[in-house]
C-alpha cells in the first residue's frame, strides 16, 4: 500500500493543468424577427457555443469557451477527473493503513 501511495504522489505531480466542470455545446435563437434561426420551415440556430459549468466552494459558475479552446478545456477536465480519482484512491489506502496500524 505504501508503494502505491508513493506512485499516486508521483502521478499527481505529473498531471499538469486541470479544471473542474462539464462542457456543453449549445445552439441559440436570437431576438431578430427575420433571422434564419426563426425560419418557420427550416430554422437554423446560431452556434455551436460551448459553455463550461462547475461549482467551486459552493458557488456555481458558468463561462463561455472559445471554439479554439474546446480541446484544451476537455483535456483539463479529464485531468481534473484523474486528479480526483487518484486522491480518492490515496485516501482509501491511507484509511486501510491506519486500520492496520491500529491492530
Amino acid at each position: 500500500m505504501q508503494q502505491r501511495i508513493q506512485r499516486i504522489k508521483e502521478e499527481l505531480l505529473a498531471l499538469g493543468d486541470m479544471r473542474p466542470g462539464a462542457l456543453n455545446k449549445q445552439y441559440n435563437v436570437c431576438g431578430k424577427p427575420n433571422c434564419r434561426c426563426k425560419d418557420p420551415e427550416d430554422p437554423k440556430r446560431h452556434g455551436p457555443y460551448y459553455q463550461l459549468s462547475y461549482t467551486r466552494k459552493g458557488k456555481s459558475t458558468t463561462e463561455f469557451v472559445r471554439k479554439e479552446m474546446v480541446a484544451e478545456v476537455k483535456r483539463q477536465i479529464r485531468t481534473y477527473a484523474r486528479f480526483k480519482k487518484l486522491i480518492d484512491e490515496w485516501v482509501a489506502l491511507a484509511l486501510r493503513l491506519a486500520k492496520q496500524q491500529k491492530k
